[in-house]
């Protein structure tokens, strides 16, 4: 059972729903951004992502987009995003680690290598934005060989013809988007949110969780309470952006978690 199935079986066996924090590695500087992702399991967080710093993020809004700047700024690389998840791992063995970001990088360093590498940093899952389904023999297939799990993005254009393709190779859980457009772009709805989550949700047994457009306490309760989870970053990445101290940004994250707990 790899760590995202035991986090997502404790959550259920403690009738509560999962808070997914997101920031981008490095960012504003890697002490920082260490120090943040430290805290993150205390503040309540359940799955950490990890933003992997890229030059074109063609997914992410303005936000991420600076954050990733920032982190590429002072010198971010992939073995340093890495080197975080490591470094969390002596301490934390239990939350689960998923890297979110984009192809490039990966395939610059080698598919077998970076594969060695996540699993040995402690690295539990991939969301690789720009790397369809068409495309699993490339990373997905691998990476579930190597024992990393897939998570795929289904978007509220992922029709139902659609659907079962995005599902096919996709493990851990399913990362709905829950709008059209790029991440801050726009709020999250629950009501338009839980007719979404269900039909996904008689197509796999997977856990649903539901990220972008989720930026306060009250919100991560409403859509966390149409699904099994939320997720929040661009809200996060403001704060860490706006220069607030490690601790005024872990207590916002503990806020979010605490309404997404309360779901």
């Amino acid at each position: 059972m790899s760590r995202i199935d035991a986090k997502f079986a404790e959550l259920r066996d403690a009738k509560k729903k999962a808070f997914v924090a997101y920031v981008m590695a490095g960012d504003p500087d890697f002490e920082t951004s260490l120090n943040i992702v430290k805290g993150l399991p205390a503040a309540g967080v359940d799955i950490i992502e990890l933003g992997l710093p890229f030059t074109d993020p063609m997914a992410d809004g303005p936000t991420i987009q600076l954050a990733g700047q920032r982190a590429l700024e002072h010198g971010m690389t992939l073995e340093q995003t890495l080197q975080i998840a490591r470094e969390l791992r002596k301490t934390d063995d239990r939350t689960p680690i998923v890297m979110m970001g984009y192809y490039n990088p990966i395939y610059s360093r080698g598919v077998d290598q970076f594969l060695d590498d996540a699993k040995a940093a402690g690295i539990d899952g991939l969301i690789i934005v720009d790397l369809p389904p068409e495309e699993d023999d490339e990373l997905c297939l691998p990476a579930q060989k190597a024992g990393l799990n897939f998570i795929r993005l289904a978007t509220p254009t992922t029709d139902n013809k659609r659907l079962p393709k995005v599902l096919q190779n996709t493990s851990g859980f399913v990362y709905y988007v829950s709008i059209t457009g790029i991440t801050g772009a726009a709020a999250a709805q629950a009501a338009d949110v839980a007719p979404e989550v269900a039909r996904i949700k008689s197509a796999t047994d997977l856990p649903v969780i539901v990220g972008f457009g989720v930026r306060s306490a009250e919100t991560a309760k409403d859509i966390a309470g149409v699904a099994d989870g939320t997720v929040v970053g661009s809200a996060i990445v403001e704060k860490i952006g706006a220069g607030e101290s490690v601790e005024d940004v872990l207590a916002f994250v503990k806020s979010l978690a605490d309404g997404a707990h309360s779901a």
